[in-house]
């Protein structure tokens, strides 16, 4: 099965002759890029001037640090499934881009990121801000590669694009030496050509539709790489038609809709115990549609049994490399999502949604009773909040968040309703938020947009509230203040208890903070304040800042930051 290729723009003629970074320009606009993230370099000057040709097709949107370029990269990879293009400069600009880079290859987001380089013939002698790319790169990149002769920048961007995208996806990293953007050159543009797509083979769906039958507690997990609306809505009528319940792998929530009758919640960080103890204990049949099932869904390779799990374990991913790499399937199907639902047609529903339906039921009401707010020390509670932004906010919201004790509200109490509303890294970035969040409403103006972070998360990258501004994005910032880095203090207690060492902030005054970017806000303090204040964001031109003060004391929604303190000095004495 293939995709259909990005663009249908004709191939400029041979005898042109364009210089390396005019070259470079063309072949991102015949491939059908309509959007390349930045922080400008005097390394890259070709491609600027190569892209000012195209500055009506082809969005370049400034940014004010590079790990706010490559995160908002990231996450238009996500929003739209094309990869994400990201231009910064040699040695300090990809360094600063490497977390963004990083978060792409975890998250199987498909990325294409151009590194200004020294010129060529001062490479070897650690020139001004040099760096051998593939040896930096190496560890979290698909591809990286150096392009020397500007008669083969075509031929490095047709092979960049297809290994960003095919099997599984991730970020390619491409150097630019700078006397190669000005070299003068005469080739033949890009043919656009479909990314191949890899399939279940019909014995495999037929001997999944046997596990299937003898099946009396199936679950079904969906999430990782290559998904689209299309995509999850064949997920969830799947589930519909033979029965099967779903839940989705670490952040991935939103690969189905968190409303429907089949959907009984996420497994990762602080998930339902009650889902915990059945996929230990009680599922007979595990179907992975996507997932790699890594340390985090897994809750550090402990939910399933190493290497052979315990149930019937079918794993579908895109990239063969995974299957098989931790946990021994029964069945393994190297197939994209897309194309496994479509073989999916030839499974009859087996009666599987009367066999299974108390099973399933069983299921749903233990994930609605998750959902209900928990009581925590001081007067503004997060699960209230977030309950409220489920209940008054669009189907469509977007939100995007970073890494924090204050994401575990997130996804605990947020429903998400459609593909593609949730953006979060699963490597567990922090500053991921913000620029995430800009991303979005760059890429979907009609959809409302909520960054939440928490003070410590927001700060990495709270400078790109002035690409916010520059480019009108009306996002709604959520900044969740406890004065303190809540994961690592929560960890100092549970291990060394009352020995607590540089966790807590000194932070700025947030909203003074935003209005010296133009964009207006307000403090609360207590969960009655919240609604009015939502209302007032989302009203608001030009985006909108709202910092909740929360008690340092409401740790998570289920444990104090005293109980942590208590449960390290039982364990000490345990160990004493």
């Amino acid at each position: 099965m293939t995709n259909k290729p990005m663009s249908d723009k004709q191939p400029a003629q041979k005898s042109e002759l364009r210089h390396g970074g005019r070259i470079l320009a063309d072949q991102l606009a015949i491939l059908g890029a309509d959007t390349l993230f930045c922080v400008p370099g005097e390394s890259f000057l070709g491609l600027l001037d190569g892209l000012y040709e195209h500055r009506n097709a082809i969005r370049v949107v400034t940014c004010r640090h590079e790990a706010g370029a490559s995160n908002m990269a990231d996450a238009y990879a996500k929003m739209t499934g094309k990869p994400g293009i990201c231009a910064v400069t040699r040695g300090p600009g990809a360094t600063n881009a490497s977390n963004g880079i990083h978060t792409a290859f975890q998250d199987s987001s498909p990325m294409i990121v151009l590194v200004g380089q020294v010129g060529r013939g001062m490479m070897d002698r650690e020139a001004f801000q040099e760096i051998d790319y593939r040896r930096m790169f190496g560890e979290m990149a698909k591809w990286v590669a150096q392009i020397n002769d500007a008669s083969r920048i075509p031929e490095y961007l047709s092979r960049a694009w297809n290994v960003a995208l095919s099997g599984r996806p991730g970020p390619v990293v491409l150097a630019l030496p700078e006397d190669m953007l000005t070299d003068m050159a005469q080739v033949e543009d890009i043919r656009p050509k479909p990314v191949t797509e890899s399939a279940p083979t019909r014995a495999a769906i037929r001997d999944l539709e046997v596990l299937l039958a003898k099946a009396e507690r199936p679950l079904l997990v969906v999430g990782g790489p290559s998904w689209s609306p299309a995509c999850a809505d064949a997920a969830i009528a799947f589930a519909e038609r033979v029965g099967i319940p779903v839940a989705a792998s670490f952040r991935c929530q939103d690969y189905v809709d968190n409303a429907h009758p089949n959907y009984v919640g996420a497994i990762g960080i602080a998930p339902s115990p009650d889902l915990t103890r059945r996929i230990r204990s009680e599922v007979d049949l595990l179907i992975a549609v996507g997932p790699r099932f890594g340390e985090m869904t897994t809750q550090g390779y402990s939910l399933i049994d190493i290497p052979n799990p315990r149930m019937k374990f079918v794993h579908v991913h895109p990239g063969p490399e995974e299957l098989g790499q931790v946990y021994a399937p029964d069945i393994s199907m190297t197939a994209t999502p897309s194309a496994f639902w479509n073989a999916t047609d030839a499974i009859s529903d087996g009666n599987g949604r009367e066999r299974w339906s108390t099973w399933r039921n069983e299921k749903r009401r233990d994930y609605k009773a998750f959902l209900a707010p928990t009581n925590v020390p001081g007067d503004l509670n997060m699960s209230e909040v977030m309950r409220h932004v489920t209940e008054t906010m669009p189907k469509d919201t977007v939100v995007a968040n970073g890494a924090g004790n204050y994401s575990v509200w997130v996804h605990r109490f947020h429903q998400h309703r459609t593909y593609r509303s949730q953006l979060a890294p699963t490597s567990g970035s922090m500053g991921y938020g913000v620029p995430a969040a800009i991303a979005a409403k760059l890429i979907a103006p009609e959809r409302e947009v909520v960054s939440i972070s928490g003070d410590g998360c927001f700060l990495m990258t709270a400078q790109e509230l002035a690409t916010a501004k520059k480019y009108g994005t009306d996002v709604i910032y959520l900044v969740v203040n406890n004065g303190m880095y809540g994961t690592i203090r929560m960890h100092q207690e549970r291990n060394h208890p009352g020995r607590t060492l540089a966790t807590e902030l000194a932070n700025p005054d947030f909203v003074t903070y935003a209005q010296a970017f133009g964009i207006a806000g307000e403090r609360v303090v207590a969960t009655d304040q919240f609604p009015a204040a939502l209302k007032r964001a989302r009203a608001a031109k030009g985006g909108y800042l709202i910092e909740l003060v929360v008690d340092p004391e409401a740790l998570t929604p289920t444990q104090t930051l005293s109980a942590a303190r208590a449960q390290g000095e039982a364990r000490q004495l345990e160990l004493s």
